[in-house]
């Protein structure tokens, strides 16, 4: 069969089934993919009473922002061993940000999606993208449902190990940007929208946590002696970061995604508190991931194994932590009006919804491609 390249969303269609001289239809938002910042989406510049909190974190901000550039191009080369498009990755980035739900995530990525052409239409093309599809919609979805069998997946499409890793480096960004856009729009008062019907994927299992399981490793890591130059400069920044050890040699099969996510992490740590080990165990527990929660939890481990909901009614931190975990669409300024009526000050909130978010993408990293289930 003939492989050729058709506009628009023909990818969806066996080339016997395409639709000749067919034209894509334009975005809703069109100017979304314009934004000069990609990682708040221009919330920056509407957020004017927030500029003092903006400010003290703009160092991770521009840490952010350097990975939606580094994550999601303008243009990228593939190679024998890196081939994911630039389709893949944008349209990935929209089914993440569709299962968030954050409307200007959706807007942003669907724009920037939309020109570009789709692969081709031979039933190896679609069968690549469809798994791509479905893994990026469970890992952003429910994570708990990721095992050895949906990585055996991505590899049978073709999917190299830098590709699995960079996936969900992928995942996990668009996962922890979506969370830090709705805390914001929240903190700025933004209506939300309200889908009836939806609910959130039950939480994880809390058997699944009472385990104490040693994380391995779901891919080959690289050897010392096959590691590039550029590889090596990302393993020795990344020494004496925090519960990495076993990780750095798996995740450096994409070296530059690791050195950003670790520079985002130093950055952020500088402002993380106890307050922020307990909201990181918070989506640690909803969200299934064993090696975090144990990590996190402390004296709060047994009640949220218990009950979540039960132990948000005495704590307003854990109540706005699963909010942002399970719903970011709907995550509102009445979810913090009680950390406001208790004395928190809108840097000591911003510094939780960061926590939350930063947690969201670590948690689906380390479940995705360390966590034997």
């Amino acid at each position: 069969m003939e492989q050729r390249r058709s506009p628009g969303h023909d990818h969806w269609f066996y080339e016997s089934q395409t639709r000749p001289q067919s034209q894509a239809t334009a975005p809703l938002v069109p100017e979304a993919a314009y934004i000069e910042d990609r990682f708040l989406l221009g919330l920056q510049q509407e957020a004017t009473a927030l500029q003092p909190v903006l400010i003290r974190f703009q160092p991770a901000l521009l840490a952010a922002r350097d990975l939606s550039q580094l994550l999601l191009p303008d243009t990228l080369s593939t190679s024998l061993t890196h081939t994911l498009t630039l389709y893949d990755r944008l349209s990935t980035a929209l089914i993440v940000a569709q299962v968030a739900g954050v409307q200007r995530l959706c807007n942003h990525y669907s724009a920037r999606l939309n020109p570009l052409p789709g692969p081709d239409s031979s039933r190896e093309s679609n069968n690549r993208l469809t798994q791509i599809t479905q893994y990026a919609r469970q890992l952003a979805m429910q994570p708990a449902l990721i095992n050895a069998a949906s990585i055996s997946a991505l590899d049978a499409v073709g999917l190299t190990e830098p590709d699995i890793v960079t996936l969900n480096q992928l995942v996990g960004f668009v996962s922890y940007q979506a969370r830090v856009v709705a805390g914001l729009q929240a903190m700025m008062g933004l209506p939300v929208r309200w889908i009836p019907g939806v609910s959130p994927p039950a939480d994880a299992d809390a058997n699944m946590l009472t385990h104490q399981a040693e994380w391995q490793h779901a891919l080959k890591p690289v050897e010392l002696r096959y590691a590039s130059a550029e590889q090596l400069a990302a393993i020795t920044f990344c020494q004496g970061i925090a519960d990495l050890d076993e990780a750095m040699w798996l995740l450096v099969h994409d070296a530059q995604a690791l050195y950003g996510w670790a520079t985002l992490q130093q950055r952020l740590e500088d402002h993380f508190t106890d307050e922020a080990a307990l909201a990181q165990a918070v989506s640690a527990r909803i969200l299934g991931c064993i090696r975090q929660f144990n990590l996190r939890a402390g004296d709060q481990r047994e009640a949220l194994l218990q009950d979540v909901d039960k132990a948000a009614e005495d704590t307003p931190l854990i109540h706005v932590s699963a909010q942002l975990v399970r719903l970011p669409e709907r995550f509102s300024a009445a979810h913090l009006q009680p950390l406001l009526n208790a004395g928190w000050g809108t840097e000591r909130i911003f510094t939780l919804l960061q926590a939350v978010a930063f947690a969201s993408w670590q948690d689906r990293l380390f479940m995705a491609l360390g966590e034997a289930r």
